[in-house]
């Protein structure tokens, strides 16, 4: 029911009432672009954030002479690596999109950044937790002296601040996803 004023009270003239087709002419309101989300300053950050920390940890762990000792060192430098590739070239779109003024807010794209941000965070969040749990072993063993432990808490470490950088990406794009 429509709130009119009446004229007794507020004398006005009476507005000519249109039909309720349930069409819109107006054009849709677009949302404002949360920062972090895919093609913004934020996104172009937290995809920086999570590259370096997992190059790092690449970087590290590769230059261990035995990590090839443990699986578990082994699947985090797979791991790490695939989140580095994932995180340079969202990173390189990102900054691509922000060089033309483009939008990333199409669903397929958003659908893809969702779903690759949630294996790859994933698999590094488990191969850091392996990782840090065989570098505890070596640890209490007293095997540090004869195995780079700091380098592998390092590598660990690294493998823990980028996935813990993955994780507002994920959460903002399954968020756009599910609000759509």
């Amino acid at each position: 029911m429509m709130n009119v004023s009446r004229p007794a009270i507020h004398p006005v003239d009476a507005l000519p009432v249109a039909p309720t087709t349930g069409a819109i002419d107006r054009p849709p309101v677009r949302m404002k672009d949360v920062q972090g989300m895919p093609g913004t300053t934020g996104g172009l950050i937290l995809r920086l954030s999570q590259f370096v920390p997992a190059l790092i940890s690449v970087s590290v762990m590769v230059t261990t002479s035995d990590f090839r000792s443990a699986t578990a060192f082994c699947c985090l430098v797979l791991a790490v690596s695939l989140q580095s590739l994932w995180s340079l070239s969202l990173f390189l779109v990102d900054a691509y999109a922000l060089l033309v003024r483009r939008s990333l807010r199409n669903h397929s794209v958003v659908q893809c950044f969702t779903i690759g941000d949630g294996v790859t965070s994933t698999l590094t969040f488990a191969a850091a937790s392996a990782s840090a749990g065989i570098t505890v072993l070596i640890n209490d063993l007293g095997q540090c002296n004869v195995n780079h432990c700091t380098r592998f808490e390092t590598a660990t470490a690294m493998a823990f601040i980028s996935w813990f950088a993955v994780s507002p990406s994920f959460i903002l794009n399954f968020w756009s996803l599910a609000t759509h």
